[in-house]
This record gives structure tokens, C-alpha cells and sequence, in this order.
């Protein structure tokens, strides 16, 4: 059977009455029933709708809207035709003499923008849709001369500051479509916009590879990439719009694959808002001129094989310029929504195909037996989801528009600007604010969080992309040899070495450890360090969705809480008082946070005792302080520097493998922007510890790779202080009361890490810390003899491992930690973060108060 989308016989009688009787009987269909029933005609074609429109009946019942079908009243701002990209399909796209011929600028002005969207407000539209070709500046001067004139850093950059600006000035909801974002994209983006969206197009990767296809030349239209794209949408929880380009040389089985391809990701992230099949039309002046259009009948197919395969939940839409007024047959095949139409503005993409009049959509749609209402950019589903898929600085704008019972737009709503700004009620304390005193006596209110089942997105799809990693690997290289290796030099074990070294148990592990133990001696002599330190946790509240996390909580659970900065200040006072050098504060993404919260609580601790040390804010907090407040992550930390900021964790570093991190985290930053993070701390001078980790879905290799990234980062910048291991502490992780992580590390895991941290860190990184909070003083006295010189600190109050499950308590008296050294048959000394000598003066404070903190330190009301 073929399944040319241009040519060839098509499938046989059997197969295709088969394929139909499973599409009517509801049973779910692999590829290649999919592509049979792509070439439905006739009868067979007609039976194939009849049941994709069942299916789509189904869905509306479901979701309240029974015999409703959507629109979006729009304006189209084509922000700039300039693109890296060189589609043959596409008349969008210009070059920049051209538009300078044509009295155009590079880039549409703001005022030219806000000139559209007071007109579509006026008549009553709702969405502003961004378009524009992909990275402009990336090949053409005169794009990047034009930016760098207006003072922007980058398109994107651009495409935020109009954002705002149509907010606040007009009161239209953008819509962005600016091609192909980082995940960093997204989340400068997210603030501004409550949908963005770009095709998928096929996954036909030859239609890209190939020359003389559609997409060759064309860096941004390469399948993996816009599939990578459409994930970190829903790792950021962005309301996102995808979908299909039909006929543009790709085959039955092709469009099928493509079709899977967007279910995957509906399925895993719950983020895909629409899926639009669109049918190619030839453009004069393009490389496809001559090719012949798709036809309706294809279409009509795609929409229904798409209707059976997204299921009844899904917005299926086709766009109704691209039929000659045929409506009836696309609301016969199961859409459900007809997309963005505008009484002002043409279709910048099909310049030649123009809008119908919206009473002539209400007019096809109601013979079709269905009512025509009006939806916002962002659809129902997510403008009643809320958090996360809504940033609070965009809920008085949506809500300003949106039906508070049906989530589409309402008919009476006026469409005026508003402040875009940070929520009112940031900084108030909430919640159990003495969670750091009752987490070691009372505990959690319960297991979980009470969104479980929707914030990590789907499980059975995590289980399938972890079973690899749960498999044991096969090492043949001689542990002997290596060990050898390890003991004359470090710096010389292959990674085939290193990973038998990772895998070493009984007495090689033995060996191994002594080995570690050695090089330790050696590079940091026989003290054993500690730091007397207090953790702030300024807030658990956090919509992230990272899976192994149980310290995050939803505002309104039991267990939530956030401090204000008085609250902050007052426990670094406290913690200067009994002799602290440092405060370690991170906190939860919380959604509500001004944009400067994290400057303001280094200020407040500055302010208050201005000798302490500030060891604050991941690099995914960083990402988030700069997205927030518009800064490059340069300029934010910087900035935060200048607030007070002495040095940054090295913490949301999990493990620096995206196939591992995936798994683990939903919306958290990539590896390579947790490098990026950490790479420019350095450059500005702001050290920062490195961690690690392990126990839940890794495997040896994982944890060889990260070492291997961390000491590269060290040789480079010599910015690191120290490197801490951290066990996966199981018990109450989602990610294990799903099924689907280990329950944490051996002791065998645990030694073997610590004496491979050791040796594979040497000599850039001379400090290897143990964690008493995860693996109690027995455990930190077994890895003090396995390659550890530090225990950390003696911390005060700690809540993140306390509240995933960690027994060992919130806090060690200095006298605690010295009789852990003591255990390992070594001595006890403190040090500061950066690991210098202590002030004389807090060395005594600390011993004065030593063994009383709990009397010290009250719970703060």
C-alpha cells in the first residue's frame, strides 16, 4: 500500500473499512490506520466525519459548551516580514530593501503597532496577534542595526516591551507567534502574553533535509527543533496553539506521524490549547507557485483523522479564508473553533484569501446547527485553570474580558488598558510561617500537594520515558586497571574508567573509597570543615512543577507559606546573634513576588546585619528574577550583586542531563541555561557551590556526565567553592509516590559518588561536602572516610528535605558536627562560605550559644 500524499494507488477496500470501523467504534488507531483513513473519499470519507463529529460533540458536552463553536476577534500585527528563514512557501516574508522601497521600517513602530490595536479595541477586538519572521537579526545587519537603535537586546526583547504596551494602552490580549523560542523565551515571554503558539508543520524531516523541499535552507523549521519547542511550552505552562501545514510534499504516512507527534505532547504537558490543520495554498512570486493546492477532501480527512487521534478534549480549528465558503464541511469533519478573525486587518499570510464577515460565520455555523461565540486568545480550559498557565500580572487583563463561568469572552466587556504590574499583595506573610520549628514536631499536613494529578503533567508518559534509566548498564572495563589509574593520577581516568569506578562494589568499592580518601589528604589535609549558618526558606509556594520536589506547595494548601521581609530580616538577625557567618536563603517560584523581591530581600538582610554573608537564589531563581523584571541574566545579577548578593547555590542542578531532567522536572530551566547562569556568576565575581543530585531515575553515566560538566565549568572560571552531594530523599517526592523514581540511593550509591566526586573534581574542586540533613551523622561519618572534608552547616531550620521525608532534623549544635568528625577519627574546624578563616568574634558568639538555638530562636509570628 502506498501512501503518497501526491501520487500512487491508494489503500485497499479491506484495510480502509477496517480503519473505519475502528474510528467509529472508538478504538484507538496506530500510524498506519491513521494513513488509510487520510485517503478516505467518497462514502468512506463521509463515514469518517460522521464519527469524528461524534467525537467532537462528545468533548463540547463534556466541557460545558454543547453546540458551541469559537472564534477569536483579532487584530494581525505584522511586527516584522524580516526572517533568518527561507520557506518556499511562504509570502510573509521580505527582505529589507524592499520594505525601505516601500516606506517601511525594519520593524513595525510601537505606534504603528498601537495604532492597530486602538482600532480592533474600538470595534470590539479582543486579541492582538504577533507575528513575525524567525530571529531577523540573526541574518539580516539592518534588522539587528534597528534594534540595537531602540535599544533592544534582541527580537524577543522587542516583542515583549509591544506586549506590554498593548496591555496597558488598548487592553487587547496578546497572542505571539515569534517562530521558534528557548525555553528563557518563554519565560521573558510568559508575563506578557496569556497564549503564544507556532505550527509544528510536519515532523517530515527530508522536507527540511533535503534540498529542493519546502523547508531546506531553513534553520528553524527542522522538525526536532519545533518539537523541542512545542515541549518547553509546556515545561513553562503556556497556553499554546500548534498544528499541521497539509500538502506541502509530505506523505499520508508522514502527516500521520506528525499528527502522533502532537498528541505526544498534549498528552505529556496538557499545554497544546489548538491544534490547526491548515491547507497549503499556492502563492504567486514563491518557489511553490506551481504546486498545486490542497485539496478540500484532504483536508476534510486531516481534520477528522486529527479529531480521532486528539481526542474529544482537544480545539481543532481550520481556518475558514483558506475554503471557498465550504464551512459546512469543516464543521461536518469535527472542529470546533474557527480561529482568529478580524474585521480590520487582513490575513498578513494569505494576503490573498480575506477574512468572512463574522455574521457570515454566525449564519454558516448556526445551518451547521451550531452557535457562534466569541473566546479570547487563551481558551476556556486555561483561562479557568488559572495558576500556573496564567501569570498573575496577566489575571486583571484576561479577567477583564473573560466569563467568569464559561472562561470565553464576554459579550458586554469593554476593552480599555490596564497596569500591567506585580499583584498588591507580595511580601504578606502567610501561611505556616513557623513551618522551620513545627515541620520537626508536628510534620506535614499530608503527603502531597492537593493538585497532584495536574501540576506534574502525565505520568504514564514520565513512566515510559524512565524505564530506560531504570535498567542496570553493563560494565566491562577492568576496575583494577582503574583503580590503578585513580591512585597515580585522577586527572587521567577515561570516562570508560570512571564509570567502572561508579559501578565498584564490595571490596573495589573499598578500595575505591580509600583511594578518594587519600587524594582528599592530600589536596585538603585532615580537618574537616563546617559553617555555622542559617537556612531562610522564604516561601514554598511555587507552580513549577519540579516531580522530585515535595517542598512546593500550591498558596492555598495547608502546608504553604511565605515571609515577609521584616519576617527575613529577623531571622538573620537571630542568626548573627548566635554567631552565624551566613544566611543561605532560596525560595519557591513564587507567581506573586514582585520582579525586585529577590533585591529586596538581600537589601533587607544587608540592612539589617550588614557583615553576614548573603548565599542566596538558584540559577532557576535567577532565570526567574531576570525574566520578571526584563533583565539579561548578566545585568540581573549585577544587579543583585549590588543589592547585597555575596554568592548563589548551585542548586537546580539536579542532574545536567536534559534526559534525565525532563523526567524529573516540568517547567525548571535546561542544563545549559543552569550553566549559562552559573558561567556569568563567575565572570562577575560571584562565587557559587555546585551540587548533585542522585538516587531517583539516573544511572552511573548521568552522574560521570555532570562531574565531567562541573569540573569543565571549574577549569574556565575557578568559580566554585565547593561540590555538594545530595541523596534523593524519596518518601513524600512525587516522582516516587507516582511509581515511577527509586527510593533513593544506596549507601553503596552514596560512598561510590562521594570517593568519584572526589577524584573526578581534583584538583579543580578541593571541597567535597556531605549532607547530615539527608544521610545523618552515621551516613556524613561514612563519607568523611570515603573522600568528604565538609559537613555544611549547622543550618538552624531546614524545611525542603524535612518536608520531602528526611528524619534527621533541622538543625546540628557545632557540638554535633565535631562529634561527627570525630567519628571519622578527624578534627572539626569552622570556616566561612568561600572557606576562610572565622572572625575571632563569631567563633565565640557561636560557642556561647552553642547547643541553645531552640530557645534563641523563637517562632516568629
Amino acid at each position: 500500500m502506498t501512501t503518497s500524499a501526491t501520487s500512487g494507488t491508494g489503500p485497499t477496500e479491506n484495510s480502509m473499512r477496517r480503519a473505519l470501523k475502528r474510528a467509529r467504534d472508538g478504538v484507538a488507531l496506530d500510524v498506519s490506520e491513521a494513513a488509510v483513513l487520510l485517503q478516505a473519499r467518497g462514502e468512506a470519507l463521509t463515514d469518517l466525519a460522521a464519527s469524528a463529529a461524534r467525537v467532537r460533540d462528545a468533548g463540547l458536552e463534556q466541557a460545558g459548551r454543547p453546540g458551541v463553536i469559537t472564534y477569536s476577534k483579532s487584530v494581525f500585527v505584522p511586527l516584522t516580514r524580516l526572517c533568518r528563514d527561507k520557506c518556499h512557501y511562504c509570502t510573509f516574508v521580505t527582505v529589507p530593501g524592499k520594505l525601505r522601497r516601500a516606506g517601511h521600517g525594519m520593524f513595525m513602530s510601537p505606534d504603528e503597532v498601537l495604532d492597530i490595536a486602538r482600532k480592533g479595541a474600538a470595534l470590539g477586538c479582543k486579541e492582538a496577534l504577533i507575528t513575525l519572521g524567525d530571529k531577523p537579526e540573526d541574518r539580516w545587519p539592518e534588522a539587528r542595526e534597528w534594534l540595537d537603535a531602540h535599544g533592544y537586546d534582541d527580537t524577543i526583547a522587542y516583542v515583549r516591551a509591544v506586549s506590554i504596551r498593548i496591555l496597558e494602552e488598548t487592553g487587547l490580549l496578546p497572542h505571539l507567534n515569534p517562530g521558534v523560542m528557548t525555553w528563557t523565551d518563554f519565560q521573558r515571554l510568559k508575563p506578557v502574553a496569556p497564549s503564544m503558539g507556532m505550527m509544528l508543520e510536519t515532523t517530515a524531516t527530508r522536507l527540511w533535509s533535503e534540498p529542493g523541499g519546502p523547508h531546506h535552507g531553513s534553520p528553524d523549521k527542522e522538525p526536532a527543533v519545533r518539537l523541542r519547542v512545542l515541549e518547553d511550552a509546556g515545561r513553562s505552562s503556556v497556553p499554546f496553539t500548534s498544528g499541521l501545514l497539509i500538502g506541502i510534499g509530505e506523505n499520508f504516512e508522514e502527516r500521520a506521524e506528525s499528527l502522533f507527534a502532537l498528541r505526544k505532547v498534549a498528552r505529556a504537558y496538557h499545554g497544546i490549547q489548538e491544534l490547526i490543520i491548515q491547507n497549503f495554498r499556492a502563492k504567486p512570486d514563491t518557489a511553490m507557485r506551481g504546486m498545486p493546492d490542497a485539496e478540500l477532501d484532504d483536508l476534510v480527512a486531516t481534520v477528522a483523522v486529527a479529531r480521532h487521534i486528539m481526542g474529544p478534549g482537544a480545539c481543532l480549528q481550520a481556518p475558514p479564508n483558506l475554503v471557498d465558503s465550504e464551512y459546512e464541511r469543516l464543521i461536518g469533519a469535527g472542529i470546533d473553533d474557527w480561529g482568529g478573525v478580524s474585521p480590520l486587518t487582513i490575513d498578513h499570510v494569505n494576503p490573498e484569501r480575506p477574512w468572512p464577515q463574522i455574521e457570515e460565520l454566525a449564519e454558516k455555523s448556526r445551518a451547521a446547527g451550531f452557535e457562534l461565540r466569541e473566546r479570547l486568545c487563551v481558551y476556556p480550559e486555561f483561562v479557568r485553570r488559572g495558576e500556573p498557565w496564567l501569570d498573575p500580572r496577566l489575571r486583571p487583563h484576561v479577567a477583564a474580558l473573560a466569563d467568569p463561568e464559561t472562561g470565553l469572552a464576554r459579550p458586554d466587556a469593554v476593552v480599555e488598558g490596564h497596569p500591567w504590574q506585580e499583584p498588591e499583595e507580595a511580601f504578606v506573610p502567610t501561611g505556616r510561617t513557623d513551618l522551620h520549628r513545627t515541620i520537626d514536631t508536628e510534620g506535614r499536613t499530608g503527603d502531597r500537594r492537593e493538585d497532584f494529578d495536574e501540576v506534574y503533567g502525565d505520568w504514564a508518559a514520565l513512566r515510559e520515558a524512565a524505564a530506560p534509566g531504570m535498567a542496570p548498564e553493563r560494565i566491562d572495563t577492568d576496575v583494577r586497571q582503574a583503580l590503578r589509574t585513580a591512585a597515580d593520577d585522577p586527572t587521567r581516568l577515561t570516562d570508560a574508567e570512571a564509570l567502572a569506578l561508579l559501578h565498584a562494589d564490595g571490596p573495589a568499592l573499598d578500595a575505591l573509597c580509600r583511594v578518594a580518601d587519600d587524594v582528599r589528604r592530600s589536596a585538603v589535609g585532615d580537618d574537616v570543615t563546617y559553617i555555622v549558618t542559617r537556612n531562610i526558606n522564604f516561601t514554598n509556594v511555587c507552580y513549577t512543577g519540579c516531580r522530585f520536589c515535595a517542598f512546593a506547595q500550591r498558596r492555598t494548601d495547608a502546608d504553604a507559606y511565605t515571609l515577609s521581609l521584616d519576617q527575613v530580616a529577623d531571622r538573620a538577625q537571630q542568626a548573627w546573634d548566635v554567631g552565624a557567618v551566613e544566611v543561605c536563603m532560596q525560595g519557591g517560584i513564587h507567581p506573586d513576588l514582585p520582579g525586585t523581591a529577590y533585591f529586596d530581600i538581600a537589601r533587607a538582610v544587608k540592612e539589617r546585619v550588614p557583615g553576614m554573608h548573603v548565599h542566596a537564589f538558584s540559577p532557576m531563581e535567577v532565570v526567574n528574577g531576570a525574566t520578571r523584571t526584563g533583565l539579561s541574566i548578566r545585568e540581573w545579577l549585577s544587579a543583585a550583586k549590588d543589592a547585597g548578593l555575596d554568592s548563589v547555590p548551585g542548586t537546580a542542578a539536579e542532574i545536567l542531563d536534559d534526559e534525565v531532567r525532563w523526567i524529573l522536572t516540568k517547567g525548571k530551566l535546561p542544563a545549559a541555561t543552569w550553566t549559562e547562569v552559573i558561567r556569568t556568576a563567575h565572570e562577575l565575581g560571584i562565587r557559587s557551590s555546585s551540587t548533585m543530585m542522585y538516587g531517583h531515575v539516573d544511572q552511573p553515566r548521568h552522574w560521570l556526565g555532570h562531574l565531567r560538566t562541573l569540573a569543565g565549568i571549574q577549569r574556565e572560571t575557578g568559580g566554585f567553592t565547593e561540590f555538594v552531594t545530595l541523596p534523593f530523599i524519596h518518601t513524600n517526592a512525587p516522582v516516587y509516590l507516582a511509581g515511577i523514581a527509586r527510593p533513593g540511593p544506596s549507601l553503596r550509591d552514596n560512598r561510590a559518588v562521594t570517593a568519584m566526586a572526589r577524584l573526578l573534581l581534583h584538583p579543580w574542586i578541593p571541597n567535597i561536602q556531605t549532607s547530615w540533613v539527608k544521610l545523618g551523622t552515621e551516613g556524613a561519618a561514612e563519607m568523611l572516610r570515603s573522600g568528604a572534608n565538609d559537613l555544611g552547616g549547622t543550618l538552624m531550620e531546614e524545611t525542603i528535605s524535612r518536608m520531602a521525608g528526611s528524619s534527621y532534623g533541622s538543625y546540628k549544635s557545632i557540638r554535633d558536627l565535631v562529634a561527627v568528625a570525630e567519628a571519622a577519627g578527624r578534627p572539626a574546624k569552622p570556616r566561612t562560605t568561600l572557606y576562610g578563616e572565622v572572625p575571632e568574634e563569631r567563633r565565640r558568639a557561636a560557642e556561647a550559644s552553642d547547643g541553645h538555638l531552640p530557645e534563641l530562636l523563637p517562632v516568629l509570628d
